[in-house]
């Protein structure tokens, strides 16, 4: 797998402002106003907004209560990187693209079985493509 990598200004053409903000500036969009917080009954995919690369299936999309999508596992493993987020006065673990580094939440260990974790991700960051 080989990264997709582009400078800020090509990324800047294929994103809105508030999409740059959050997956390339690691920003955070309001609770309660993404697109996708609310759950839904439709199946499909949660994909990378920035490169496509499929990150979350709907089946692991659950209603966590904070406002943002969450999530109770990943995809695949291999889509989604962990790196220490020591930002904002605390340590968290930030969750980013594998495939071209975007910024997509956070994981945190209180989410319900059987992974218990909470994917919590910007609605900003995914783009949800239903099955056919």
């Amino acid at each position: 797998m080989s990264k997709i990598t582009k400078s800020d200004d090509e990324w800047k053409e294929i994103l809105t402002g508030e999409e740059y903000h959050i997956c390339r500036g690691k920003g955070t969009e309001q609770a309660f106003t993404g697109e996708y917080w609310q759950c839904t009954d439709e199946d499909g995919t949660y994909k990378c907004r920035c490169c496509s690369e499929p990150l979350f299936k709907s089946e692991t999309k659950y209603d966590s209560g904070s406002g943002w999508p969450s999530f109770f596992q990943s995809a695949n493993e291999e889509g989604i990187k962990e790196i220490e987020d020591n930002s904002s006065g605390m340590t968290r673990t930030e969750v980013v693209c594998n495939e071209c580094d975007s910024h997509l939440g956070h994981v945190f260990n209180d989410g319900p079985e059987p992974t218990g974790l909470r994917y919590c991700i910007n609605s900003a960051s995914l783009e949800f493509v239903k099955s056919e």
